[in-house]
């Protein structure tokens, strides 16, 4: 079974990644970041942690606010750096643990808590900046994977600190209720105080980042109690995002032992970095994640799209999505193999989109959404669709039908 052997709180300001890249790690004004981080590197490499469950917020990078969610679980199979304006860090991608991340998902569904899910999304410094400090200095040294939790915590409403340490209670029951054995660290990323918008720009307050880690560690209740406002008004507008933390120390048990603690505030930021370890081994948690879907597996003809099915068929949805957009509907027509080739699509998958075979294309993984859309270019309506999946005429199938009816999603 999977166990949790502790957790991790540690900043993910910009400046950490600027000191590794700059080899900062000898200047005195930027040596105590790497002092704080190394102990956090060391304990990982001491404890042989196999999944590193990172908890970060987006900085307008890859998560805008066309679609902007509380919690959003990475399931995908690896993590590259965002450009954030001056282009990628060099930096390389983070392997993932895509089992553990489908199965926490679903264990977090089915404990009510309702999770998002993202994939083929570039991660920016509050994800790569501690995780690069935390594994070894050659990245290739590391065997280990990731799992990375998206807070929405720049726009309001935003998930309440309350919601954040219940969240890490689901989580804990999520990864000692998966089978194969793990030794899991929770990373929560973020703070301390700081604020760096407006005429407060640069507030800090050292003291009350010492209490909040000193509550953090032995009476984390106290901590769900404050509004936003309450933090902002302590840590700084932009530090409020230490609830994060609170979803790590739920998912910690009681007892634990703080094994490290730092703080330094340079400039704009400070910079902590503390480690809980758990006193003992988790004891394997009696939960079926997939509880909801059980019996479907016997409805004939019946395919639920899981996350499993999106990452496996990510790419030809993708493409077929992409007709919504007119430039990419003129090159699925008239210069369709090219347009295939580019998207990378495999020989099967050309096969079935250039052959219109419906339900092999579902039995793939295609989502029908995708496939009404493709259908509504081809100038084929939905009824048609319909009939072919079931291996049937039309005539056949209208017939089934209270009233024949021919439609599409076409505008035309």
């Amino acid at each position: 079974m999977a166990n949790i052997i502790g957790g991790i709180g540690a900043s993910h300001s910009p400046t950490i990644a600027f000191a590794k890249d700059t080899n900062k790690q000898n200047d005195p004004a930027w040596s105590p970041i790497f002092e704080g981080f190394d102990k956090v590197k060391d304990w990982v490499a001491a404890k042989d942690v196999d999944v590193l469950f990172f908890i970060f917020n987006d900085h307008v990078t890859s998560f805008f606010f066309d679609h902007y969610s509380p919690f959003v679980l990475g399931i995908d199979d690896q993590y590259v750096t965002a450009d954030e304006g001056g282009g990628a860090r060099n930096f390389p991608a983070a392997q993932a643990h895509q089992a553990l991340s489908r199965h926490i998902a679903h264990s977090l569904a089915a404990q009510e808590f309702d999770i998002s899910t993202f994939q083929k999304k570039p991660l920016d410094h509050g994800f790569f900046s501690p995780y690069s400090m935390i594994i070894p200095s050659d990245p290739s040294d590391w065997k280990g994977r990731v799992i990375p939790l998206q807070v929405g915590v720049l726009q309001f409403p935003a998930p309440t600190a309350k919601r954040c340490f219940n969240f890490g209670k689901a989580l804990r029951n999520a990864i000692l209720s998966f089978p194969e054995n793990l030794n899991v660290a929770i990373v929560a990323t973020g703070g301390l105080s700081h604020q760096v918008h407006g005429e407060r720009c640069g507030f800090n307050d050292e003291q009350w980042d010492s209490e909040f880690l000193e509550l953090l560690e032995s009476n984390p209740e106290e901590l769900t109690k404050l509004t936003h406002a309450e933090y902002a008004t302590k840590g700084g507008m932009e530090g409020a995002e230490v609830i994060m933390w609170l979803i790590m120390r739920g998912a910690l048990s009681d007892d634990l032992t703080c094994v490290h603690k730092s703080s330094y505030c340079p400039s704009m930021t400070n910079i902590a970095t503390v480690i809980f370890e758990e006193n003992t081994p988790s004891e394997k948690i009696q939960h079926d994640p997939y509880v909801q879907l059980h019996g479907v597996e016997k409805l004939e003809g019946t395919y639920p799209f899981t996350i499993e099915t999106s990452h496996k068929a990510y790419r030809l949805n993708a493409f077929l999505r992409q007709l919504i957009d007119p430039t990419h509907r003129d090159r699925f027509i008239n210069d369709q193999p090219a347009l295939m080739e580019e998207f990378g699509l495999s020989d099967i998958e050309k096969e079935m989109v250039a052959g219109k075979q419906w339900i092999e294309l579902i039995r793939y993984g295609v989502i029908f959404f995708c496939l009404e859309k493709m259908a509504a270019v081809l100038g084929q309506s939905n009824p048609e669709v319909y009939a072919a999946m079931r291996g049937e005429t039309i005539e056949e199938f209208q017939a089934s039908r209270k009233v024949s009816m021919t439609y599409s999603v076409s505008a035309k």
